[in-house]
């Protein structure tokens, strides 16, 4: 099985500071990392670490942005199919972060958003019925749209991610497989929350979810029906910033590694990654290492 990540890729500013901005503010920060980020590189990273075969879908400029961000990948474990764009800048995010580990996030989307259905679609040519096609929120809506629609009629297996969001997520559950949300976008898509955002999203035609709940765990749900709940692990919080994405590629790669769907070895799976992730600074420099994901993957 091989998993097609098509996303963004972005390099990720991440500034300290004591507390958040707020409007018409100035405030001192220190600069923390500067690290390959974007929700799409980061689901695929991870994935590549754990194993998993992997592509990674998505645009870049060619700027200098371009090539630090092809320098970290070819440290990675993964296909990486970028798409150059000469008439746009390559994405990139700020990231604010707190004592706390809480973080605010503002990404840049001109490359995500310049990548065509076409170039999309290209890597696909070699897929097969049950491969994983994994999206987040950060393409066209025409882009995201065509690519759920081309792998429903070949027959492979969709994990969505609604982030950021948009408000015409709500109308592509029929497309999707699997979806992983936090709390605040079942609500926002659902007008629900816990297990009657899973049976919304049931009825819609998801066939599992992943809700998280922070600090809280997770609940995976196969239809309507509650499957488990796994409670997170307790950990010293520095940064929260790739902690969803690592706990959705884990969540994802136990699974399809072991030829299954999705079930409470890999929730506990993701569970502990995720741990890992939020102990560190960073983005890929936090992400569990491949000795790392092997022992998480190795146990129950």
């Amino acid at each position: 099985m091989r998993a097609y990540v098509i996303g963004n890729v972005a390099i990720d500013e991440t500034i300290s500071v004591l507390s958040m901005p707020e409007a018409g503010a100035s405030i001192l920060g220190r600069e923390e990392t500067r690290d390959l980020g974007g929700k799409g590189a980061n689901q695929a990273v991870v994935m590549g670490r754990t194993g998993l075969s992997t592509t990674l879908v998505a645009a870049v400029g060619e700027d200098f942005r371009a090539q630090t961000i092809r320098d970290q990948l070819a440290g990675e474990a993964v296909d990486a199919r970028l798409v150059g764009h000469s008439n746009r800048s390559s994405d990139f995010s700020i990231i604010f972060t707190t004592p706390d580990g809480e973080n605010a996030i503002v990404t840049t989307t001109a490359s995500a958003e310049a990548l065509t259905l076409a170039e999309a679609l290209a890597p696909l040519k070699d897929a097969a019925a049950g491969d994983l096609v994994v999206l987040q929120g950060n393409l066209s809506e025409s882009v995201t749209r065509g690519i759920l629609a081309e792998a429903r009629r070949r027959g492979l297996t969709t994990a969505f991610n609604p982030s950021p969001l948009r408000p015409y997520f709500a109308e592509l559950w029929p497309l999707i497989d699997i979806a992983f949300l936090n709390k605040g976008e079942a609500e926002s898509l659902t007008g629900s929350s816990g297990e009657t955002a899973l049976h919304r999203l049931a009825e819609a035609g998801v066939a599992q979810t992943v809700l998280t709940l922070g600090g809280a765990g997770a609940i995976l749900a196969s239809g309507s029906q509650v499957l488990t709940t796994v409670a997170a692990l307790a950990t010293e919080v520095v940064d929260t910033t790739g902690a969803g994405d690592t706990f959705m590629a884990v969540a994802l790669a136990s699974a399809a590694l072991r030829g299954t769907t999705l079930d409470t070895r890999a929730v506990r799976h993701a569970t502990a990654a995720a741990a890992i992730t939020v102990s560190r600074r960073g983005t890929r420099s936090a992400f569990p290492s491949k000795a790392e994901l092997t022992g998480i993957l190795a146990g129950e």
